[in-house]
């Protein structure tokens, strides 16, 4: 009996047949309470189904009875892993490497759990141990190529990934790995047909199509109506089903209560969006609002330690499912639940097509709609998102507080504004190659034509690579920049370094569609002022929003033969240019742009509303 269930148990299992799968595990289980293989397939088994913290009972359970089982050791430490408990998966983990040095898989999750870490060295020598001891091991030539990514070896990144597909030609995530590489190299035509690539092997990858979503708005041929009507695919391909099933939470009708306000986020770490969401989380009114926050980020540091403080109850979600994510928001009584990330890494938003709170609502992290029938808002402003012609290209209704859509807060102990004395005037680029492209270097070489005495610098990630900047600088020529008037620099170790770097920058000119918002506000800060060219998109008009909050509409250009005009008159009157870098700083203190305490009132007037037009259409509901 016990042989056979369990034999029959393994059979569904791999066929993808959970329900019998399980059953049959349970049968022995009934029979034989003491079997570690049926308690181990049983918590591997509930772990791939979204049941973490059952799956993680039965994998110790396992682990108990069979001790000296490095496979069982193994299982528990990416359960472990799974609901954020890293120091105890890497001693099971070390301990499965114990039991059998030889352990393929034991070194290739070491490997990842070290890299979650950014520990890249250790992690590049788990993986390389795991393929000595299989050579075909696609999943650990991947996970190679994550790390030597993370390294800066972008060139060998990418034949990793190119082995791993061909070890594995249906493996959609090293796909969208190659995709993600190819396009921060600014090879985005490569980069849509990778991620396209990997959905016709996996089409119900939400992530993969996310990702897709994303770098649609790198590249000047798309039109905003497509990708609109992709987000709209996505959202019949992945989240209609269970939008179609989802009940709203019953929550007291109440519009002037206080209220529960979630944020979901992966990004609660050193991240750009931590420094938009810092200020506002600080400045939340405690008596109207009791701020939940949902944390997915597997390696917590100092910044996720400072905004946890900020929060009545931070949640760490990691591991969750996005079903046991969105039931943990309805038993914590969220009124309005925001989500911070849109269609940006490790997004959660299959837990809002579940409609776990009655209000739902996207800002900040993405320049989109997301697409789905269950977010009720999006929020924005009337620059970045004008009314009248852009409701259309959203599946939400558009919130639009007073002034700019977010709140700067600046990074402390930033070096001072120092006066540009460089005879070159030297034009400045820190966005990421992504938003590159060739209508834009072109516009970029019209520029240096126009001013013989300039220069171009672009520092990015992946420039360390010496393959990668050789190709860029081939790129750039053949787009009519010359190479000896262009610098391109890798990123620096330490935010004071990468914020000391904008004092070799006269002007900086931002891109276009996809437009920069960290790297503006920084730059401002910094005494650097921005060029930017408004387009008809929130991704093209953040340029515009940022700079007219400061009143600074001499910088924005209406046209690309504008926006060279507008750079080049910059350049051309030195003592104009140094004027306004004087009083950038300034300019940010005084402006709203910085008033936390301020946009955050107009926030939250913003969520009320929202609160009051549901427990208003609740009311009538009810009546009819």
């Amino acid at each position: 009996m016990r042989g056979g269930a369990l034999e029959e148990g393994l059979e569904h299992h791999r066929a993808g047949q959970a329900e019998e799968a399980e059953a049959a595990y349970r049968r022995v289980l009934e029979a034989a309470p003491d079997c570690a293989d049926a308690w181990n397939l049983l918590g591997v088994l509930c772990c791939q189904t979204g049941r973490g913290p059952e799956g993680l009972a039965c994998l110790e359970r396992a682990a108990g009875l069979g001790p000296s089982n490095p496979v069982y050791q193994n299982n528990l430490g990416l359960a472990l892993q799974a609901a954020g408990r890293v120091t105890e998966a890497e001693a099971r983990f070390r301990r499965a490497l114990q039991l059998d040095p030889n352990y393929p898989e034991a070194h290739n999750n070491l490997g990842n759990l070290l890299l979650n870490r950014g520990c890249w060295q250790p992690a590049i020598a788990c993986y390389q141990r795991a393929l000595g001891l299989r050579p075909g091991y696609a999943q650990a030539r991947n996970n190679l190529g994550n790390a030597l990514r993370q390294a800066g070896r972008w060139g060998e990144a990418e034949a990793c990934y190119r082995e791993a597909l061909r070890l594995n030609p249906g493996y959609a995530e090293a796909y969208g790995n190659l995709g993600g590489l190819l396009g921060a190299e600014a090879r985005l035509g490569e980069a849509l047909d990778c991620f396209r690539r990997g959905l016709e092997v996996r089409p119900e990858d939400h992530h993969l199509h996310s990702n897709l979503l994303l770098y649609l708005h790198y590249d000047p041929a798309q039109t905003p109506e497509g990708i609109f009507a992709e987000h709209l695919h996505w959202r019949q391909r992945h989240a209609a089903a269970l939008e179609a099933r989802a009940r709203p939470p019953v929550r007291p009708r109440s519009p002037e209560r206080r209220l529960r306000l979630g944020y979901v986020s992966a990004d609660f770490r050193e991240h750009s969006v931590a420094f938009f969401v810092e200020p506002v989380l600080a400045a939340h009114d405690r008596t109207q609002f009791e701020v939940y926050c949902y944390s997915d980020v597997a390696a917590p540091d100092r910044v996720t330690e400072r905004l946890a403080g900020l929060a009545e109850q931070w949640r760490s979600v990691v591991g969750l499912s996005d079903a046991a994510l969105a039931e943990l928001v309805r038993e914590d009584g969220i009124d309005i639940l925001v989500d911070l990330g849109g269609h940006t890494a490790q997004n959660r938003l299959l837990a809002f097509a579940r409609k776990p709170a009655p209000v739902e609502v996207t800002w900040l992290g993405y320049p989109d709609t997301t697409g789905l029938a269950s977010m009720d808002y999006r929020i924005t402003d009337a620059r970045a998102d004008p009314p009248g012609w852009t409701e259309s290209l959203h599946s939400e209704r558009l919130a639009r507080p007073a002034g700019a859509f977010l709140c700067y807060r600046p990074p402390q102990g930033a070096p001072e504004v120092e006066t540009y004395t460089e005879e070159e005037i030297c034009f400045g680029c820190l966005n990421q190659p992504a938003k590159l492209n060739p209508p834009l270097l072109r516009l970029w070489a019209a520029l240096l034509g126009r001013l013989p005495r300039s220069r171009l610098l672009i520092k990015a990630r992946g420039l360390a690579d010496p393959a990668v900047r050789s190709r860029l600088l081939d790129w750039l020529e053949s787009c009519g920049l010359e190479r000896e008037r262009v610098e391109l620099h890798p990123p620096a170790a330490a935010l004071q370094d990468h914020l000391a770097f904008y004092r070799r920058i006269a002007l900086a000119l931002d891109t276009f569609p996809y437009q920069g918002t960290t790297t503006t506000c920084e730059a401002l800060w910094m005494g650097v002022p921005v060029v930017t060219l408004e387009g008809r998109t929130h991704a093209s008009r953040v340029g515009a929003s940022l700079l007219g909050a400061l009143g600074l509409e001499e910088l924005v250009a209406h046209t690309p033969q504008q926006y060279v005009a507008v750079a080049a008159a910059w350049a051309a009157d030195r003592e104009r240019l140094a004027r306004l870098r004087r009083s950038l700083r300034a300019r940010m203190q005084q402006a709203p742009l910085t008033d936390a305490r301020s946009f955050t009132r107009g926030l939250e007037e913003a969520y009320r509303a929202m609160w009051r037009r549901w427990c208003s259409e609740a009311g009538s509901r009810r009546g009819r």
